[in-house]
């Protein structure tokens, strides 16, 4: 091995303190028990670099879930100023929000991405009103690059909009009764979800209740992409708003719903479900409740489901212990069963899928995803590696190697600037 690399089999979070310091995907900030264990920078420059504020609020403008509301941009503001300020365009504070637009008369689904802006600011193009059925049924989720987000309304509008939060990056309103209603569509034959399909590997495509895909926190954050400009302002992705914007970026929100749709499934020749977005006329988008259906309608066994150890469902959140209260809140959220009982949660279980399935998954279709990008190059230099690192994560993060009293199977090749170049699979 050369004298320029280095060979680990912990997380490359492990090296440093994790309350101090910023992971990526997209510059996701680290928890102890919480992130992608993606290292965003060198330690020496995050040293010198004031963390940002990882708690912020997002105010949900009034009738979120009407054309009106769902036009209305939601406004990032820090829930404690003492701790500093948030801004949509530092990606460790972004937020992201995604609708969900069910037709019950024709089971038709169509996605809307309503915008996130600073407060007191304007966007840097108006939000398109979108056109929605009557009777439509629409439910909201959020997600966020940073620790903890809360939604802050008028009045009863998060109660009336049956909003629930207190799940760190997550949160979601009228979700419950959005997937029922698809469920009876279904039933009643006006939706199809279309199967997953297969891969170049001869195998099923992965879903995001796939253990080849789950991480600790699964199920999370969106697919939803934003853009902004050169001088920070934000618009809606729309084709419209690229060719007026000259200069602008495309901002994330980095989870297991974007790495399922932008980069497993284009590296295994799969194909997301999409729908029509309602703010870009003549596109279709991924979502994260277009990915639960069809999970939930065709994941083989054995399933991933959020287990009791997710950090997102510990109270405290993070830090705690499992909370039954919080998971259920959780699985409701993303149309996952309930359970009775922590144990019908087991983390032990999880990692043991997780220690099985996944390592055996990145081993087949280890040829197609180092030809495939890594999500973030200063962290893996492939796809291959992103996931090897994730992996060790994972098993980090969810205390695997103690459940199961077993050592994490995944060994980390990195180089002199901590990227993830290569990976032993045992």
């Amino acid at each position: 091995m050369s004298t320029h690399q280095k060979e680990t089999a912990m997380s490359i979070v492990g090296k440093f303190d994790a309350s101090l310091i910023n992971i990526a995907f997209a510059a996701r900030p680290l928890r102890t028990m919480i992130g992608l264990a993606l290292l965003a920078a060198p330690v020496a420059t995050l040293a010198q670099t004031p963390a940002p504020n990882p708690d912020c609020t997002l105010i949900v403008p009034n009738a979120p879930r009407t054309a009106a509301g769902l036009a209305t941009p939601y406004q990032l503001v820090a829930t404690d100023p003492a701790n500093g300020a948030c801004h949509e365009a530092d990606t460790n504070q972004s937020a992201f929000v995604q609708a969900a637009i069910l037709d019950p008369e024709t089971g038709r689904i169509s996605i809307y991405s309503p915008l996130v802006i600073d407060k007191g600011s304007k966007p840097a193009a108006a939000p398109v009103v979108p056109k929605l059925p009557d009777y439509a049924v629409v439910a909201l989720w959020f997600g966020y690059n940073g620790n903890n987000l809360t939604l802050q309304a008028a009045g009863d509008e998060l109660e009336d909009n049956k909003c629930v939060q207190g799940l760190a990056q997550f949160a979601y309103c009228n979700a419950p009764a959005f997937f029922g209603a698809t469920h009876k569509a279904i039933h009643h034959g006006l939706l199809h979800v279309p199967p997953l399909g297969f891969g170049k590997d001869g195998q099923p495509c992965p879903s995001v209740r796939s253990f080849a895909v789950a991480d600790q926190d699964q199920s999370d954050n969106l697919p939803t992409t934003y853009l902004i400009t050169p001088n920070g302002l934000l618009a809606q992705n729309t084709a419209q708003n690229m060719a007026k914007l000259p200069g602008a970026k495309v901002l994330g929100n980095p989870s297991d719903n974007r790495l399922t749709n932008v980069f497993l499934a284009p590296a295994l020749g799969c194909k997301s479900w999409e729908a029509p977005d309602l703010a870009n006329p003549g596109h279709k988008v991924p979502a994260l409740a277009l990915n639960e259906l069809q999970a939930r309608a065709h994941q083989l066994p054995t399933h991933a489901l959020i287990p009791a150890g997710d950090p997102f469902v510990l109270n405290p959140t993070f830090t705690g212990k499992p909370d039954l209260a919080k998971l259920n809140a959780y699985r409701r959220g993303v149309d996952q069963p309930v359970v009775d009982d922590l144990g019908d949660a087991s983390t032990t279980r999880y990692c043991r899928h997780v220690r099985e399935i996944a390592t055996d998954k990145l081993q087949l279709d280890q040829h197609l995803f180092r030809a495939f990008r890594s999500p973030f190059p200063n962290v893996a230099n492939s796809l291959f590696t992103f996931m090897a690192q994730r992996f060790v994560g994972t098993y980090e993060m969810l205390n695997c190697q103690a459940l199961l009293n077993q050592p994490d199977p995944v060994t980390l090749i990195m180089d002199a600037n901590g990227v993830v170049i290569d990976a032993m699979i045992q």
